[in-house]
């Protein structure tokens, strides 16, 4: 068979394809937040990824027209909180149309050494320089440079499948 031929029989990848098929990926749930001089912001990401570890580097994407995107350009900064299962509801102020100051109350957040907010008993939380962004379709690509981390206490991670929550075992059991 003609690779050519195989790739000109496939079916278009619609929008609704695409996000049907990645709904079947599991993903960590984080908060990502940023403060500085563009304002404090945040917003709930699934799409958020290692880059490499030398140096170390995460990138995280943003909707381009969303309302907090300039602010983490502006700051050039930003915190990824992972989130564990009893931030559930964290999570879904942070993803809606909650405004700012009530996203933040519902939570007890530290400044990291960029200045962005960490949010305690996150499960894991990754503070960062924002080194580039490169812009693609409908969202911004933000390569950050990992600052400092810090790993909490849960044991559970929670994800996002199947267009829902979920949680994970995320550390190993102890005996």
């Amino acid at each position: 068979m003609d690779d050519a031929a195989g790739l000109a029989s496939a079916a278009p990848v619609t929008k609704e394809r695409y996000r049907d098929a990645m709904a079947a990926v599991a993903a960590a749930v984080n908060v990502v937040t940023t403060d500085g001089p563009g304002g404090r912001a945040g917003f709930t990401a699934t799409a958020v990824c290692s880059v490499t570890d030398a140096p170390p580097t995460l990138l995280v994407c943003v909707k381009r027209d969303s309302s907090v995107g300039e602010a983490f350009r502006a700051n050039g900064a930003l915190c990824v909180n992972t989130l564990a299962p009893e931030h559930k509801r964290l999570s879904n102020l942070f993803g809606g149309r909650t405004p700012v100051e009530e996203r933040f109350a519902a939570a007890t957040w530290r400044r990291g050494p960029s200045g962005a907010p960490v949010l305690d008993g996150a499960l894991a939380h990754f503070d960062c320089r924002i080194d580039r962004v490169v812009d693609v379709g409908t969202h911004a690509v933000l390569f950050c440079e990992v600052l400092d981390i810090g790993v909490g206490e849960p044991c559970e991670g929670l994800i996002y499948v199947g267009r829902r929550y979920d949680s994970v075992l995320a550390c190993a059991a102890a005996g």
